[in-house]
């Protein structure tokens, strides 16, 4: 093999690994803005079948249909690929993640300011009892 070439294995698995982080940055955004996989789906013009496939990296998404995707759950398209390393591998979302992507969710879906103020104000208060301080 000449020198600066790698093995056509290593090329795919990289791939492989770039697609499943893509996928995982798609349901990522699509449960961050509260859409079933039925709703962005509909809103990227596949099946249900198909835009699982795409999340979960086992069908490879083109330039134009990420180009879509992007523009429907309004980030650019360079956000599928943040945290995605050189060598291919991924950081996948750890359980403390999920929970403030849930709780952003959430947060937003409240229409009284008070409330959300109120929320706000709890998080704080609770934030400072557990470093063991008190807020004014």
């Amino acid at each position: 093999m000449p020198r600066g070439e790698e093995p056509e294995e290593a090329t795919t698995q990289r791939a492989r690994l770039a697609d499943r982080h893509v996928g995982a940055r798609i349901r990522e955004r699509r449960l961050m803005l509260g859409l079933s996989q039925q709703q962005l789906a509909s809103m990227i013009g596949v099946t249900y079948q198909q835009a699982h496939k795409y999340e979960r990296g086992l069908n490879r998404i083109s330039a134009g249909r990420l180009f879509e995707i992007a523009l429907v759950l309004g980030v650019p398209v360079s956000w599928f690929f943040e945290g995605l390393q050189e060598s291919g591998a991924t950081q996948p979302l750890g359980v403390r993640q999920r929970m403030c992507l849930e709780l952003a969710r959430n947060f937003s879906l409240i229409n009284n300011e008070k409330h959300q103020e109120a929320l706000s104000q709890m998080a704080r208060a609770l934030a400072a009892q557990s470093q063991g301080r008190t807020i004014e």
